[in-house]
């Protein structure tokens, strides 16, 4: 190799969603472009979301107020680079790839074949913008040089990998998070930006199942498997957050998109409160049952609420255990109350391995919402997971990807 083809315009490290599309787009600006990654497959973590379909945007995505769809110490950070990629933007570049695709639900957008056609369509913009792509290639270190390969330049950076140094006037993280390290996840980019003094928001798991005690969890541990659509909230007055979604039960706890959406709003030691049949009128079927019949409670419960729970729950309490139109008007309205407003407080997460996102990272602070380069650092750019922006569950987080990798590459200088 000559010294000439170990010098490029910009280094970007993390062959993720947001490392691919920003790659593609800066090397079709006519930037040269090496790409870096330390695992032995690209994008690992399209492959495996959205059940192998890859959720790849959100139709429901509203630029204007991020907010509403975004966590972090400053959610309106975001604005600027989802207004100037939308889902429409992803959306037509699938469509040119001829990738077929489907809506599910609440605007969410999966490929109809797999993932991998996703994966292929980034890989296809980077061969169309002359990337240079080293994986697997572990970075050992990067230095920050007053003058370097660019005279014209005030600075560049050295890269120190498995493969060789290089030198590049600009470095882009796109590390992500940590979140799932069987399949890669590391915290390079927070190392990262400890090194150059770039403050960092507290990491916790994120879009992750929540855990209960032994013991407290023991009488519902037999619904494991067991789902239904609930109204899942916790917090109180303006800090409340809601879902209507699926909850899951589980041998340790609870899962499914109701929780995985609320586990991003959840603080330690404060309770969830789960609605278990919010489209039914409780009080009210259960007064009509007990006029009319005299099945047991938890028969006439399995007409309203799956069966299994019904009979878990009707163990609850004795005044619960016998034909309906023998109980209280009291205890039915407490069995009511109760299926309407379960509280319970989680005891944990469980934790990064089962964790879709990352909540926390690089401090929106420290960054231009407009490139995503740091303002403390010139050269130095951090996009997708690795930055204090989470989405939703449901194709919210790989737009962020998108559209910051876009903001980042359309801002790099040539």
């Amino acid at each position: 190799m000559t010294l000439a083809s170990l010098v490029f315009d910009v280094v970007i490290i993390g062959a993720g969603a947001a490392g691919l599309f920003c790659a593609g787009q800066a090397g079709q600006r006519g930037l040269k472009v090496l790409l870096i990654d330390h695992a032995d497959k690209v994008a690992e973590k399209i492959r495996i979301s959205g059940g192998g379909r890859c959720n790849f945007t959100n139709r429901d995505l509203d630029p204007a107020a991020p907010h509403k769809h975004f966590v972090g110490q400053n959610p309106q950070f975001c604005r600027s680079a989802l207004s100037r990629y939308t889902p429409a933007d992803f959306i037509a570049l699938v469509q040119k790839h001829g990738i077929a695709f489907h809506e599910k639900h609440k605007g969410q957008l999966f490929a109809d074949r797999s993932a991998e056609d996703i994966i292929a369509m980034l890989l296809a913009e980077c061969a169309a913008g002359g990337v240079t792509h080293w994986q697997p290639c572990r970075v050992k270190n990067i230095a920050f040089l007053a003058s370097g390969a660019y005279p014209e330049s005030a600075s560049s950076y050295q890269i120190d990998t498995d493969r060789g140094t290089v030198q590049a006037r600009s470095v882009v993280i796109a590390t992500g998070g940590l979140s799932i390290p069987k399949i890669g996840a590391t915290d390079f980019g927070y190392r990262l930006a400890q090194q150059f003094n770039i403050p960092l928001v507290e990491r916790r798991p994120g879009l992750v199942p929540l855990t209960f005690d032994g013991a407290g969890w023991a009488p519902y541990a037999q619904l494991a498997g067991l789902a239904l659509p609930v109204q899942i909230s916790t917090g109180a007055k303006k800090s409340r957050m809601a879902f209507d979604e699926d909850l899951l039960f589980t041998h340790r706890g609870l899962s499914g998109p109701a929780v995985l959406q609320i586990s991003s709003y959840w603080q330690e030691g404060t309770p969830l409160a789960i609605n278990l049949a919010p489209t039914v009128d409780l009080p009210a079927a259960l007064a009509q049952a007990k006029a009319r019949s005299r099945k047991l409670i938890a028969n006439e419960l399995a007409t309203l609420v799956p069966s299994r729970l019904a009979d878990t729950w009707a163990q609850r309490e004795a005044d619960w255990q016998r034909p309906i139109n023998e109980a209280t008007d009291k205890a039915l309205a407490r069995l009511a109350e109760q299926l309407a407003r379960w509280e319970l407080t989680p005891t944990g997460t469980e934790g990064y391995k089962k964790a879709e996102v990352t909540l926390g990272g690089i401090d929106t602070r420290a960054l231009s919402q407009q490139t995503m380069e740091c303002k403390t650092q010139p050269g130095l750019y951090f996009i997708g997971e690795v930055v204090d922006v989470t989405g939703w569950l449901g194709g919210y987080n790989f737009q962020w990807a998108w559209a910051s990798a876009h903001a980042c590459a359309q801002a790099l200088p040539a």
